[in-house]
């Protein structure tokens, strides 16, 4: 179940390491950045941001808020893991991709003696090995990449792959278009501040039409 969302995420991970170097982020860096935040949509915001120069606390605050998801993610599978060790549940936190929480929680909600740190692991492992070779591959081609080819129109198709699968239902609807619209209306804000701005204006809709639903 865990292959074609892993092939999946190849095209994205080279993108990610185009992207990276195509701003002037050095190899190493760039690859760096891919191991320690190992979430492709802040990644790209943030290789965005370091290629307009942005402060690094604007970049920090970008990276944080598009991760924001991440908590409800992991409030939502933690009881799954309530038995294990507290060592055990920090590697497995960073692990925690939109895909293997679908994934694992399907399972976990479907079939109660799976073993949840053996399936999670088998879901999350090859995705991060996939993650990290795609995003080798995309630096090695990106390096090779004339300048002039401006590789950066790539990151807001990337962005849109991301958005419309997750758009399920009334709330997922409102929060994108008050999110897309404000962050169109807000684009001349320095240093991508109209994202941080869209992201928090798209959710607090998002959660008010849930609320009232």
């Amino acid at each position: 179940m865990a292959l074609p969302i892993t092939l999946g995420i190849v095209p994205f991970g080279t993108v990610a390491g185009v992207a990276a170097v195509s701003v002037g982020i050095p190899a190493v860096h760039a690859l760096t950045m891919s191991v320690v935040i190992f979430a492709g949509a802040s990644q790209l915001a943030a290789v965005e941001l370091i290629g307009k120069s942005a402060p690094a606390a604007v970049i920090v605050l970008t990276v944080l808020i598009v991760n924001l998801r991440m908590m409800m993610y992991s409030a939502s599978i933690a009881p799954h893991f309530e038995p294990l060790s507290t060592r055990w549940k920090g590697g497995l936190s960073y692990l925690l991709t939109d895909q293997a929480y679908a994934v694992s929680l399907v399972e976990f909600e479907n079939n109660e003696t799976t073993n949840r740190r053996w399936y999670y692991l088998g879901v999350a492992v090859p995705l991060w090995v996939t993650w990290q070779a795609a995003t080798v591959a995309g630096i090695l081609l990106g390096a090779n990449v004339p300048a002039g080819w401006h590789l950066d129109f790539a990151i807001p198709l990337v962005f849109l792959a991301v958005l419309v699968p997750a758009v399920t239902d009334r709330p997922t609807v409102v929060a994108a278009l008050v999110g897309g619209t404000t962050a169109v209306a807000a684009n001349g804000l320095p240093f991508d501040l109209g994202l941080i701005v869209a992201a928090v204006t798209g959710i607090a809709a998002g959660v008010l039409v849930e609320e009232v639903a």
